[in-house]
């Protein structure tokens, strides 16, 4: 699975912007999209604007973690993993019993978009199951990323040399692509390119940065953690625009 989208729409943490320490330099989007369609000749790669794209192999597919890519209604989302509470889903989105996980989170969204019931924080938590997905929004724009609480599916992110967003279960192409400007994207939390990274877990408490180094103090890489110390200030939801724009988010800091 591999999605890239220019900055201005990935709008990824600055932490994850680190400095290159040698000689290696990072991928342009292009040259992405190259060296992921080398390694995996039989991808799917779906070209949305701009030079942003999302692609997904079945080669190596893992009976208990299956890929799927779905586009309906101008809306891509890439699923990896299965959600042990998939029938529960269908029956509560009124789908039919063939849709799939892509088809539960592409319905799931677009009820969070048009009528915002409740807080994306708590639709991803509903998600039960061992899965990773991203979904864009070709219309607004929007980009929705989430990794289960427990990690059971690889998720990495980047950012490019032009400081473009890389998403990629493929932990080697990501750092071809992006050098040390990368880290596992954080179990239990979600992102999206409006309101930034949060915690679906632990909603009201930071999502910090923490840069490691080594033995010499380089920069070796930075992962992120739920700071269970700080708590956030609730945010009063009133109206489906509040719920939706509003949820309780921040930036990695």
């Amino acid at each position: 699975m591999l999605a890239v989208f220019e900055k201005s729409i990935g709008k990824p943490p600055a932490e994850l912007n680190l400095p290159s320490t040698g000689s290696k330099k990072s991928k342009s989007r292009q040259e992405i999209a190259e060296v992921f369609q080398i390694l995996w000749p039989e991808t799917i790669l779906c070209n949305i604007s701009n030079g942003n794209f999302m692609g997904l192999s079945h080669e190596n597919e893992s009976p208990l973690h299956p890929r799927s890519i779905v586009v309906m209604d101008d809306i891509f989302c890439m699923f990896i993993g299965t959600l042990e509470n998939i029938c529960e889903l269908k029956r509560h989105y009124g789908l039919s019993r063939q849709a799939t996980e892509a088809m539960v989170l592409i319905e799931a969204y677009k009820v969070l978009r048009d009528r915002a019931p409740y807080p994306p924080d708590q639709v991803v938590k509903d998600l039960q199951g061992k899965f990773a997905f991203i979904l864009f929004d070709a219309k607004s724009h929007t980009l929705f990323a989430a990794r289960d609480c427990d990690g059971g599916v690889d998720l990495n992110w980047g950012i490019t040399g032009d400081g473009s967003l890389i998403c990629s279960n493929d932990s080697n192409l990501m750092k071809e692509a992006c050098g040390i400007s990368c880290a596992p994207f954080p179990p239990g939390c979600m992102f999206m390119n409006g309101t930034g990274l949060m915690s679906f877990v632990h909603p009201l408490h930071k999502v910090r940065a923490i840069v490691h180094e080594d033995d010499d103090r380089q920069i070796g890489g930075v992962s992120f953690q739920v700071d269970l110390y700080t708590r956030l200030p609730s945010i009063p939801r009133s109206g489906s625009a509040a719920n939706w724009a509003d949820a309780t988010a921040v930036e990695a800091e």
